[in-house]
């Protein structure tokens, strides 16, 4: 069985700066509407933060779900650092739901989907990532590296690990949307 992971689609990271996330917000929304047409699990990770200045601040509106995805929001699972496996109860959930196949959406791709990529392979799990269902507030300069494409790097690095599906929203929807191959 095959569970969508939705990660960080949190008000303090939508909002963020200037940034535009309608587009990956769309694919996100569509990739969730397959999984429960199809009857898989929608599994929403919130992070969390102890600390009130942060934007993320537990119980704030900042750490709230994004109100464009927050009624699909059935199961929300908290994590405190970048991996949605590193002190939580996501492995537990996942088995008891027999999955072995993770899709990963969401946000801050170059930590929490990559950490939770990478966490979710190194636990046995079969890992497609939508590169293009995924954001970062991060940019070349956040960097210091005039140029830079996080999200374009991100979906590289794990493509070229050899373990870990990239896919991009269009490929997602050939392979794995309803009418073509069965997503478990």
């Amino acid at each position: 069985m095959q569970a969508l992971l939705v990660i960080d689609v949190q008000n303090g990271i939508v909002n963020y700066g200037d940034h535009d996330f309608q587009p990956e917000l769309i694919r996100m929304e569509q990739i969730i509407q397959d999984y429960r047409q199809a009857g898989q699990p929608v599994i929403f990770l919130r992070h969390v933060d102890e600390r009130p200045e942060h934007p993320l601040y537990r119980g704030s509106e900042g750490g709230a779900i994004h109100p464009s995805l927050q009624p699909y929001a059935d199961q929300v699972i908290e994590k405190s650092t970048p991996s949605a496996f590193f002190q939580t109860e996501l492995a537990g959930v996942l088995e008891g739901l027999g999955v072995n196949h993770v899709c990963i959406v969401g946000f801050e791709a170059e930590f929490c989907c990559m950490f939770t990529s990478i966490a979710a392979y190194d636990r046995g799990y079969r890992v497609t990532l939508v590169q293009d269902a995924t954001g970062t507030t991060n940019t070349a300069d956040s960097y210091e590296m005039p140029g830079l494409d996080v999200r374009s790097l991100v979906g590289k690095v794990l493509h070229w690990s050899e373990v870990i599906e990239v896919l991009d929203y269009d490929q997602y929807r050939e392979k794995y949307s309803s009418g073509h191959a069965d997503p478990a």
